[in-house]
């Protein structure tokens, strides 16, 4: 693998091995909370599609934390990272550790809003400088254009259906909105990565635009809501990461070293 312009022991190496992580931890935890509609979805075939989904989010985290693993040089592989990290060590963001309550509508809400942020964001990584993130990226990018495709025709389904699908689609956008501005939250990493990373604050005007059309075609609102307080991407998180930890993790810890 390359490393693109990292050299071992630069500010680079670092600050690329944290900006893969922070994709990595997002596709990651986003793969585990889709993982729970698995025979739990309103129809058999949405039990497949929901499946197919999170295996595609999961192997994008596997390349993407066995990519920072070989960066980072300290003999972490992506079992490590996805398995012996703590709650504090993952960077993702909010909207992919909420918790659904049990309601399709607000998994296929958050489902739509992520999936058109990571077109917009892969579409852009494949042209990265770092020819490991961009191969990735090309890749991943014609997955998340079947995710965005299928969250898009649930909404549609659910916004301009019957009196009650209808409300419980806005209630389920009213609901996620609020973690909408995270995900274009730029920092200091993103701007010390030129060429190799993607600033979110450019994918902003387009994400809204695509999910504005969506929700318009779906006789649904754009919810006017306060955004909530972030701060995922410096390891502070919701009450429910916790929980989808020690899920996700028990196996695992529970027999340090067992190969499968």
């Amino acid at each position: 693998m390359t490393a693109g312009p990292a050299t071992p022991g630069s500010t680079d190496r670092v600050d690329l091995v944290a900006y893969t992580l922070r994709l990595g931890d997002d596709t990651l935890v986003f793969s585990q909370r889709l993982g729970e509609w698995i025979a739990a979805s309103p129809q058999l075939e949405q039990d497949v599609a929901i499946g197919n989904i999170a295996l595609d989010l999961l192997g994008q985290a596997r390349a993407l934390l066995s990519y920072a693993g070989a960066v980072e040089g300290r003999g972490r592989d992506e079992d490590v990272l996805a398995y012996f990290r703590d709650e504090r060590d993952f960077t993702n963001v909010h909207l992919v550790e909420g918790a659904s309550r049990g309601d399709f509508a607000i998994t296929m809400a958050r489902l739509l809003v992520f999936a058109s942020y990571q077109h917009q964001l892969y579409g852009r990584l494949a042209g990265s400088s770092d020819e490991t993130l961009a191969a990735i990226a090309a890749k991943a990018v014609k997955e998340v254009d079947y995710h965005r495709d299928h969250a898009t025709q649930w909404v549609l389904r659910l916004g301009d259906g019957t009196q009650e699908s209808h409300r419980r689609m806005q209630a389920a956008l009213d609901a996620v909105w609020p973690d909408l501005d995270e995900l274009f939250e730029s920092d200091d990493l993103v701007r010390r990565l030129p060429g190799v990373a993607v600033d979110p604050a450019d994918l902003e005007q387009p994400v809204r635009g695509y999910l504005r059309q969506v929700l318009d075609r779906a006789t649904l609102t754009v919810p006017d809501v306060r955004p909530a307080v972030t701060g995922g991407r410096r390891g502070i998180h919701s009450e429910v990461m916790g929980f989808l930890l020690a899920e996700m993790q028990h196996l695992a810890r529970s027999h340090p070293g067992a190969q499968w």
